[in-house]
């Protein structure tokens, strides 16, 4: 039984993370609807989420030292946010969240450049079939290229650039700054988002804001997302401080099959042949990502200590540098 929890618990926290994320663009909708604009609520649940963290870990502020990856790091992780806000409540939900999982093209290529890391002919070819997929999904007939249809796609790609970008500078983050805090690199993340979106909503047109018991039920809705997301961020990373990088990546996967349910159950969206066909080619490419980048063995280095990773929707790296792992950017 003890062994049971060790091993279930984590992973469980990881399942439960990947669910929350793909049922989350039903209350931004609601948010919409009560209008409260994509950017506009992009910015209040991130300053709410970076709000709860920084009152809930306040002693890890004390491990803050200012770096120019930590700017960089908020920047990429306002794009993440705001693309796949924005995207879901615009667009086809599940188109987008497809195009955001384009990861292993875009972590490869940022790797490479930003971590150095060798490009291997297993990493192009995973790179080359979700590239595959999304051109699968979104071959147009009427244009006769495979590029986004609509703003919201275009938001969900550059978002999974985003995301991919984030992950490579979470895991150069913890090495240049490696007594810094997981719970500061949310921090920071989600205060990124919120100023990128603050901003962005400058360029939006605002609707007629929420009054009455409409602005009541907006605030509360605010004050619950960011609340649910700084506690969903906490309780994947325990998840992937316990579960090794490959196999944690294919769970997070999850969040895929509760996104396709969500849309059929809430807004009656149903893939077509061409979506299925994609998105199989990039869940193959992020599943097959895994098992490619699988840690090996290696000899203790005590100059270099353990460090818990990631640092949520807005992360999924594993940092682990006990010997056992070797931290390399991944899906």
């Amino acid at each position: 039984m003890t062994n049971w929890l060790r091993n279930g618990w984590p992973t469980l926290a990881i399942m439960l993370g990947a669910s929350v994320w793909g049922v989350i663009w039903y209350p931004l909708r609601m948010l919409a609807a009560l209008g409260v604009t994509g950017t506009a609520a992009s910015a209040l649940t991130s300053g709410a989420g970076c709000l709860f963290v920084l009152l809930v870990r306040y002693r890890a502020l004390k491990t803050v030292r200012w770096h120019w990856l930590l700017p960089a790091l908020a920047l990429a992780a306002g794009i993440t946010n705001l693309g796949f806000v924005w995207g879901s409540i615009h667009g086809q939900v599940m188109r987008v969240l497809l195009l955001f999982y384009l990861t292993p093209a875009w972590t490869a290529l940022f790797a490479h450049f930003i971590l150095h890391e060798r490009l291997t002919w297993a990493g192009a070819g995973l790179a080359a079939l979700s590239l595959a997929g999304a051109m699968t999904m979104l071959w147009s007939p009427q244009l006769g290229i495979p590029v986004p249809g609509n703003l919201a796609e275009w938001a969900g790609l550059a978002g999974g650039m985003g995301f991919a970008m984030s992950n490579v500078l979470i895991l150069k983050t913890s090495r240049v700054l490696p007594d810094m805090k997981p719970e500061m690199r949310t921090a920071t993340i989600f205060g990124g988002a919120a100023l990128f979106s603050a901003c962005a909503s400058l360029f939006e047109a605002m609707p007629t804001p929420p009054t009455g018991a409409h602005l009541g039920t907006a605030a509360w809705l605010v004050l619950g997302l960011g609340f649910l997301l700084a506690s969903n961020n906490m309780l994947v990373q325990y998840g992937l401080a316990r579960v090794p990088a490959n196999r944690a990546s294919i769970i997070m996967l999850f969040e895929i099959v509760v996104t396709a349910l969500s849309a059929w159950l809430f807004a009656g969206e149903t893939p077509g042949p061409r979506e299925w066909a994609g998105g199989v080619c990039i869940v193959l490419a992020s599943a097959l990502s895994s098992w490619v980048h699988r840690t090996k063995a290696m000899p203790p280095d005590p100059a270099i200590q353990e460090e818990s990773l990631a640092d949520g929707r807005d992360a999924g790296l594993d940092d682990r540098k006990d010997g056992k792992n070797r931290s390399r950017a991944m899906v």
